[in-house]
Protein backbone atom coordinates (compact mmCIF):
# COMPACT_ATOMS: atom_id res chain seq x y z
CA UNK A 1 0.00 0.00 0.00
CA UNK A 2 1.36 3.49 -1.11
CA UNK A 3 1.09 5.54 1.64
CA UNK A 4 0.05 9.82 1.48
CA UNK A 5 -0.95 11.21 4.49
CA UNK A 6 2.15 9.37 6.85
CA UNK A 7 5.61 8.11 6.11
CA UNK A 8 7.84 5.55 7.85
CA UNK A 9 11.63 4.68 7.76
CA UNK A 10 14.01 2.22 9.41
CA UNK A 11 17.21 2.61 10.85
CA UNK A 12 20.07 0.66 11.25
CA UNK A 13 19.21 0.24 14.57
CA UNK A 14 15.79 -0.64 14.30
CA UNK A 15 14.55 2.72 15.37
CA UNK A 16 11.52 3.72 13.16
CA UNK A 17 10.60 7.23 12.03
CA UNK A 18 6.76 7.99 11.98
CA UNK A 19 6.16 11.13 10.00
CA UNK A 20 2.24 12.95 9.88
CA UNK A 21 2.40 14.53 6.71
CA UNK A 22 -0.10 16.51 6.26
CA UNK A 23 1.28 19.97 6.97
CA UNK A 24 -0.69 22.00 5.03
CA UNK A 25 -3.72 20.23 7.16
CA UNK A 26 -1.91 20.93 10.52
CA UNK A 27 -1.33 17.26 10.40
CA UNK A 28 -5.39 17.24 11.14
CA UNK A 29 -6.37 13.35 10.99
CA UNK A 30 -8.41 12.59 7.72
CA UNK A 31 -10.36 9.16 7.12
CA UNK A 32 -7.28 8.41 5.13
CA UNK A 33 -4.64 9.15 7.86
CA UNK A 34 -6.77 7.12 10.55
CA UNK A 35 -6.43 3.69 8.14
CA UNK A 36 -3.13 4.25 7.37
CA UNK A 37 -1.88 5.28 10.93
CA UNK A 38 -3.85 2.26 11.94
CA UNK A 39 -2.47 -0.21 9.34
CA UNK A 40 1.38 1.35 10.19
CA UNK A 41 0.72 0.86 14.08
CA UNK A 42 0.54 -3.17 13.02
CA UNK A 43 3.27 -3.33 10.76
CA UNK A 44 5.46 -1.75 13.05
CA UNK A 45 4.04 -3.86 16.20
CA UNK A 46 4.41 -7.08 13.89
CA UNK A 47 8.47 -6.34 12.61
CA UNK A 48 10.82 -8.08 15.05
CA UNK A 49 13.24 -5.80 14.04
CA UNK A 50 12.17 -2.32 15.05
CA UNK A 51 13.29 -1.78 18.50
CA UNK A 52 11.55 2.09 18.89
CA UNK A 53 9.27 4.17 16.93
CA UNK A 54 9.24 8.03 16.84
CA UNK A 55 6.14 9.79 16.16
CA UNK A 56 6.93 13.43 14.82
CA UNK A 57 5.35 15.60 12.31
CA UNK A 58 6.14 17.66 9.17
CA UNK A 59 5.07 21.37 8.97
CA UNK A 60 4.11 23.72 11.62
CA UNK A 61 1.64 22.03 14.04
CA UNK A 62 2.29 18.42 15.19
CA UNK A 63 -1.20 17.89 14.75
CA UNK A 64 -4.77 19.97 14.69
CA UNK A 65 -7.20 17.05 15.75
CA UNK A 66 -9.78 16.09 13.31
CA UNK A 67 -9.87 17.44 9.46
CA UNK A 68 -12.18 19.75 8.77
CA UNK A 69 -13.86 18.06 5.60
CA UNK A 70 -13.64 14.73 8.17
CA UNK A 71 -15.66 16.65 10.75
CA UNK A 72 -18.07 18.03 7.96
CA UNK A 73 -19.12 14.37 6.68
CA UNK A 74 -20.05 13.03 10.37
CA UNK A 75 -22.32 16.26 10.97
CA UNK A 76 -24.37 15.31 7.72
CA UNK A 77 -24.12 11.44 8.70
CA UNK A 78 -26.58 9.85 10.58
CA UNK A 79 -25.93 7.83 13.56
CA UNK A 80 -24.65 4.27 12.57
CA UNK A 81 -22.30 6.27 10.38
CA UNK A 82 -20.88 8.36 12.80
CA UNK A 83 -20.55 5.50 15.64
CA UNK A 84 -18.59 3.70 12.19
CA UNK A 85 -16.27 6.74 11.61
CA UNK A 86 -15.64 7.11 15.45
CA UNK A 87 -14.89 3.19 15.79
CA UNK A 88 -11.93 3.31 13.14
CA UNK A 89 -10.76 6.29 15.17
CA UNK A 90 -10.60 4.80 18.69
CA UNK A 91 -9.35 1.22 16.73
CA UNK A 92 -6.43 3.75 15.56
CA UNK A 93 -5.56 5.00 19.16
CA UNK A 94 -6.11 1.10 20.03
CA UNK A 95 -3.42 0.10 17.67
CA UNK A 96 -0.58 2.35 18.40
CA UNK A 97 -1.53 2.16 22.42
CA UNK A 98 -1.35 -1.46 22.35
CA UNK A 99 2.16 -1.70 19.88
CA UNK A 100 4.17 -3.58 21.79
CA UNK A 101 7.50 -1.08 20.72
CA UNK A 102 8.26 2.05 22.86
CA UNK A 103 7.05 4.87 21.43
CA UNK A 104 8.17 8.29 21.56
CA UNK A 105 6.75 11.45 20.48
CA UNK A 106 8.16 14.27 18.96
CA UNK A 107 6.41 17.29 19.48
CA UNK A 108 6.26 20.87 17.98
CA UNK A 109 3.55 23.49 17.72
CA UNK A 110 0.06 22.70 18.25
CA UNK A 111 -1.52 19.62 19.43
CA UNK A 112 -5.30 20.22 19.50
CA UNK A 113 -7.93 17.07 20.27
CA UNK A 114 -6.91 14.01 18.55
CA UNK A 115 -3.68 15.36 18.85
CA UNK A 116 -3.56 15.51 22.50
CA UNK A 117 -4.78 11.90 21.99
CA UNK A 118 -1.85 10.80 20.04
CA UNK A 119 0.43 12.10 22.55
CA UNK A 120 -1.65 10.11 25.19
CA UNK A 121 -0.40 6.47 23.73
CA UNK A 122 3.03 7.40 23.21
CA UNK A 123 5.54 6.03 26.35
CA UNK A 124 7.99 9.01 26.57
CA UNK A 125 6.81 12.79 24.94
CA UNK A 126 9.27 15.22 24.14
CA UNK A 127 7.76 18.50 23.79
CA UNK A 128 9.57 21.84 22.70
CA UNK A 129 8.99 25.10 25.09
CA UNK A 130 6.72 26.72 22.19
CA UNK A 131 3.99 23.54 21.85
CA UNK A 132 0.37 24.13 22.45
CA UNK A 133 -1.95 21.51 23.65
CA UNK A 134 -5.56 21.57 24.32
CA UNK A 135 -8.78 18.99 24.49
CA UNK A 136 -10.66 21.83 22.29
CA UNK A 137 -13.67 19.72 21.25
CA UNK A 138 -16.64 21.40 24.08
CA UNK A 139 -15.51 24.52 22.12
CA UNK A 140 -17.91 23.12 19.30
CA UNK A 141 -20.14 21.52 21.39
CA UNK A 142 -18.67 18.31 21.49
CA UNK A 143 -16.50 15.74 23.83
CA UNK A 144 -13.58 14.40 23.54
CA UNK A 145 -14.72 10.66 23.09
CA UNK A 146 -12.66 8.59 21.13
CA UNK A 147 -9.26 10.24 23.20
CA UNK A 148 -10.28 10.15 26.99
CA UNK A 149 -9.09 6.67 28.28
CA UNK A 150 -6.35 7.52 26.72
CA UNK A 151 -6.23 10.52 27.99
CA UNK A 152 -7.45 9.65 31.66
CA UNK A 153 -5.00 6.98 31.48
CA UNK A 154 -2.28 9.36 30.87
CA UNK A 155 -2.53 12.30 33.19
CA UNK A 156 -5.45 11.14 35.58
CA UNK A 157 -9.63 11.82 36.06
CA UNK A 158 -8.48 15.20 38.40
CA UNK A 159 -6.41 16.64 35.53
CA UNK A 160 -8.39 15.98 32.86
CA UNK A 161 -11.59 17.20 34.19
CA UNK A 162 -10.80 20.87 34.01
CA UNK A 163 -9.17 20.02 30.79
CA UNK A 164 -11.95 18.40 29.18
CA UNK A 165 -14.73 20.78 30.54
CA UNK A 166 -12.97 24.26 29.57
CA UNK A 167 -11.65 23.72 26.20
CA UNK A 168 -8.44 26.12 27.25
CA UNK A 169 -5.12 25.88 25.35
CA UNK A 170 -2.49 25.54 27.96
CA UNK A 171 1.46 25.83 27.02
CA UNK A 172 4.11 23.03 27.26
CA UNK A 173 5.38 23.66 31.38
CA UNK A 174 1.49 23.00 32.44
CA UNK A 175 1.36 20.16 30.08
CA UNK A 176 4.62 18.42 31.11
CA UNK A 177 3.06 19.20 35.35
CA UNK A 178 0.09 17.19 34.14
CA UNK A 179 2.20 14.70 32.86
CA UNK A 180 1.22 14.71 29.33
CA UNK A 181 4.43 15.44 28.40
CA UNK A 182 7.92 13.84 30.25
CA UNK A 183 10.03 16.77 28.96
CA UNK A 184 10.07 19.97 27.85
CA UNK A 185 13.29 21.30 25.99
CA UNK A 186 14.29 24.94 23.40
CA UNK A 187 13.58 24.06 19.99
CA UNK A 188 17.52 23.64 19.19
CA UNK A 189 17.81 21.15 22.05
CA UNK A 190 14.26 18.77 20.85
CA UNK A 191 16.31 16.19 18.55
CA UNK A 192 19.06 15.67 21.06
CA UNK A 193 16.36 15.01 23.90
CA UNK A 194 14.31 12.40 21.44
CA UNK A 195 17.76 10.85 20.72
CA UNK A 196 18.29 10.20 24.26
CA UNK A 197 14.65 9.12 24.91
CA UNK A 198 15.52 6.33 22.01
CA UNK A 199 18.53 5.62 23.59
CA UNK A 200 17.08 4.36 26.77
CA UNK A 201 14.69 2.31 25.65
CA UNK A 202 17.55 0.51 23.21
CA UNK A 203 19.19 -0.82 26.50
CA UNK A 204 16.25 -2.96 26.98
CA UNK A 205 16.04 -6.48 25.72
CA UNK A 206 13.19 -5.89 23.48
CA UNK A 207 10.90 -9.02 24.11
CA UNK A 208 10.99 -7.52 27.62
CA UNK A 209 10.65 -3.96 26.61
CA UNK A 210 7.06 -5.08 24.77
CA UNK A 211 6.27 -7.36 27.79
CA UNK A 212 6.60 -4.63 30.29
CA UNK A 213 4.76 -1.96 28.85
CA UNK A 214 1.84 -4.82 27.88
CA UNK A 215 1.99 -5.36 31.77
CA UNK A 216 1.87 -1.34 32.66
CA UNK A 217 -1.33 -1.11 30.70
CA UNK A 218 -2.63 -4.50 32.25
CA UNK A 219 -1.99 -2.41 36.34
CA UNK A 220 -3.24 1.00 34.79
CA UNK A 221 -6.63 2.40 33.49
CA UNK A 222 -8.43 -0.35 31.93
CA UNK A 223 -9.38 0.42 28.51
CA UNK A 224 -11.58 -2.10 27.09
CA UNK A 225 -13.70 -2.65 23.88
CA UNK A 226 -16.52 -2.11 26.31
CA UNK A 227 -14.93 1.26 27.52
CA UNK A 228 -14.09 1.73 23.95
CA UNK A 229 -17.89 1.40 23.17
CA UNK A 230 -18.91 3.27 25.83
CA UNK A 231 -17.10 6.50 24.42
CA UNK A 232 -18.20 6.33 20.89
CA UNK A 233 -21.92 6.06 22.19
CA UNK A 234 -21.91 9.32 24.04
CA UNK A 235 -19.85 11.13 21.04
CA UNK A 236 -22.72 9.82 19.26
CA UNK A 237 -25.52 11.17 21.54
CA UNK A 238 -23.90 14.11 21.72
CA UNK A 239 -23.61 15.04 18.12
CA UNK A 240 -27.13 15.13 18.08
CA UNK A 241 -27.80 17.60 20.52
CA UNK A 242 -28.10 21.34 19.66
CA UNK A 243 -25.22 22.65 20.88
CA UNK A 244 -23.42 20.23 18.73
CA UNK A 245 -25.21 21.51 15.76
CA UNK A 246 -24.51 25.23 16.77
CA UNK A 247 -20.67 24.65 17.54
CA UNK A 248 -19.97 23.21 14.09
CA UNK A 249 -22.52 25.31 12.29
CA UNK A 250 -20.25 28.19 14.19
CA UNK A 251 -17.50 26.96 13.17
CA UNK A 252 -17.71 26.67 9.51
CA UNK A 253 -19.40 29.62 9.28
CA UNK A 254 -16.55 31.28 11.20
CA UNK A 255 -18.54 32.76 13.50
CA UNK A 256 -19.30 32.81 17.34
CA UNK A 257 -21.25 29.89 18.88
CA UNK A 258 -24.55 31.73 20.58
CA UNK A 259 -23.11 30.71 23.90
CA UNK A 260 -19.97 33.15 23.07
CA UNK A 261 -22.02 35.73 21.47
Amino acid sequence: MKLQTIRYAIDDRGVARLTVARPEKHNALSALMISELTDVAGRLGADATVRAVILEAEGKSFCAGGDLEWMRQQFAADRPTRIAEATRLAMMFKALNEMPKPLIARIHGNAFGGGVGLISVCDAVVAEHGAKFGLTEARLGLIPATISPYVIARIGEARARPLFMSARIFGAEEAKTAGLVSMVVNVASLDAAVEAEVASFLTAAPGAAGRAKRLARSLGTPITDAVIAATIEQLADTWETEEAREGVSAFFERREPSWRA
